[in-house]
Formats: structure tokens, C-alpha cells, sequence
């Protein structure tokens, strides 16, 4: 693990990135619950993800740059601006959702006011909207940088080929991730594709291609940005494979057991992420025990009041049916 002081980050700051690992850990567990107990119809988990999302995130100016993000970026679009509340609105489908006023899937993320753009269900549609978007900032002479997230599994659709081409060609400001968590629902990454790193196809567009840990704060962070000083003064765009885990079946609709051996899973909970970067915190004099709880309280409190809240919010009326799905 690379030295957290490396990033250039101050001690308020590193805490606060790990405050928002830990908040979306607590508030994707708590959607878990809900579902489980048919609160909520459906959600698809990014627990082991976290750590790297929070770098992700992190290294954009969230008040101009664009992120089209993926279902398993809950972590990075609350980075980027949305709350507990906001999410959770989604999930119980209600009208002062801000994703789509509850007429969209829970998990399919988009705000306008935060730069955040929504996908369509089918995989990897967002990869050739982001180039669209990277497009239309080089036209208007911003220094915008377009963000768009996939999973590897994902990212063998057509639709990812053709975005990185074309932004290849015309070196668009765009930055591709791949989040490679070894597992496209049931399929391991051994049957998904035989490359050595998914990285390696940046460059058969024209463009960089690097692996990151997504385990390593640090890491990831210095890479993102990196990648956005490279991109903001005009070097093309750039892909990073972002290396990170799976401990949740791939949806509130799957088993992993089936197709995950008992040992595998039991490796896997070993090495959360979060449990990697709270020993690293404590171990560099960034956190100790007892405020890594009081930490915990906290956001416990924050979650489920805003649970409490967004239950308690008005469900859309059937009247209501065709509204806010046309612009007008």
C-alpha cells in the first residue's frame, strides 16, 4: 500500500474519504436489509468497491466535470454530491426522487444539478454517451472532462469499442474505468476475456491504458489524477482498468454460493477493502480505534434517518405517469 501522505491530501481530508467509504458501506447494507424485507424490490451492491470509488471521485472538479456512471457507483455518485436521502428515494421509488422521480430502476443514478448523467439498463450504453458528452465539451471549448464507469464483464460489449475508438480518433476529454471485480454475475474473469489486463486496449485506440488497485486509497487516487491533468490540457483520452472485489452476490436477485466456493468467500470477506484501509489510517497516525467509531455512530444515525425519511416520502401518483420522463 502506497503511503497515504503520497496523495498530498491533508489528515482532514483522508478522514473525510474514508467517512464516505464508510457511509455508503452502512447505507448499502441498510438497502440490503430493506430489500430482504420487501420494503424495496431490488438492489445491486457495490460493497468492495468503495475504497477505489472514493479516489475515483475525488480527483474531478464535481462542479464542471460529467460522470456516467454504471449500477455499482452508488459510492462514487455520492462523492460527487448525492445524499443518503437522495439515494434511498430511488430505492423506495418515490416522487421526489431525484434520479428519475421513481420511474426508473433503483441503482440507475442521474442528477442534474450534480453533473451526473443516467444510463439506460442495457450494459455499457453509457460508454459511447460519455464520448457524446467529451464530444460536445471540446466543441464548446471547456476543459470539462467527461467520466464513465463500466464492469468488466460489460466491458466486452460493442457499444465500449466504439465509444474508445471514436474518442481516440478525434482525442476526446474522456476517461474510461473498467471496474474489474473478477466476476460478470456468475462468469469469472478467466472466461470473460484472455488478455493480460484489460488495460492493455487503450492503446489499441491510441491511448494510455493502466491497472490500479482499488484496494490502495493512495494509488488509486494519484492515478485519477494524473489521468485528469493528462486529459484537462488536451492529452486525449484515457482508460483505467480500476481493480477492486465483489462480497455481495451480484444482485438482491442472485446467489453467489451457487457458483462461489465457501473458501473463496470466506478470502474475500478477509480482504475488504474498508478493513485494509482502516488498518492503514490507523497504522499512519490518520485514525484511532475509538474515533474510527465514533465514526461509525455517526453515520449509523445519518443513514437511518434518512431512511426514515425517504419511507415516509409521497409515492408518485398515477396521475402523475408521464410526467418528468419527456423534457418540455
Amino acid at each position: 500500500m502506497e503511503k497515504l501522505a503520497s496523495t498530498g491530501l491533508s489528515k482532514e481530508a483522508i478522514i473525510e474519504a474514508y467517512k464516505h467509504v464508510v457511509r455508503s458501506r452502512l447505507l448499502d447494507e441498510r438497502i440490503w436489509q430493506l430489500t430482504r424485507i420487501g420494503k424495496t424490490s431490488f438492489n445491486i451492491s457495490g460493497q468492495g468497491h468503495e475504497v477505489g470509488l472514493v479516489a475515483m471521485a475525488l480527483a474531478f472538479d464535481h462542479d464542471k466535470d460529467f460522470f456516467l456512471p454504471y449500477y455499482r457507483d452508488m459510492t462514487a455518485c455520492m462523492v460527487w454530491g448525492m445524499s443518503c436521502t437522495d439515494v434511498l428515494l430511488a430505492t423506495f421509488g418515490k416522487d421526489a426522487d431525484p434520479n428519475s422521480h421513481g420511474r426508473q430502476m433503483p441503482n440507475h443514478f442521474g442528477s442534474k444539478e450534480h453533473n451526473i448523467v443516467s444510463h439506460s439498463s442495457p450494459v455499457s450504453t453509457q460508454y459511447p454517451v460519455a464520448a457524446g458528452v467529451a464530444l460536445a465539451n471540446k466543441l464548446d471549448g471547456s476543459d470539462s472532462i467527461a467520466l464513465t464507469t463500466t464492469g468488466e464483464g460489460s466491458f466486452n460489449q460493442g457499444e465500449c469499442a466504439e465509444a474508445m475508438n471514436i474518442s481516440g480518433v478525434m482525442q476526446l476529454p474522456v476517461i474510461f474505468v473498467v471496474e474489474n471485480n473478477g466476476y460478470a454475475i456468475s462468469v469469472p474473469a478467466k472466461h470473460q476475456y484472455h488478455a493480460e489486463s484489460l488495460a492493455l486496449r487503450g492503446p489499441g485506440y491510441g491511448f494510455e491504458g493502466e491497472r490500479v488497485d482499488g484496494f490502495d486509497f493512495a494509488q488509486s487516487y494519484k492515478a485519477f489524477k494524473k489521468a485528469v491533468e493528462k486529459v484537462r490540457q488536451g492529452g486525449g483520452p484515457h482508460l483505467i482498468e480500476l481493480m477492486v472485489t465483489r462480497l455481495t452476490s451480484h444482485s438482491s436477485d442472485d446467489d453467489q454460493t451457487v457458483y462461489r466456493s465457501k473458501e473463496e468467500l470466506e478470502e474475500v470477506k478477509a480482504n475488504d477493502p474498508i478493513k485494509k484501509f482502516k488498518a492503514q489510517l490507523i497504522e499512519e497516525g490518520y485514525l484511532t480505534e475509538a474515533e474510527d467509531e465514533k465514526i461509525y455512530q455517526e453515520l449509523q444515525a445519518e443513514v437511518d434517518q434518512a431512511t426514515d425519511e425517504a419511507e415516509a416520502s409521497p409515492d408518485p401518483t398515477p396521475e402523475s405517469l408521464y410526467e418528468q420522463v419527456y423534457a418540455d
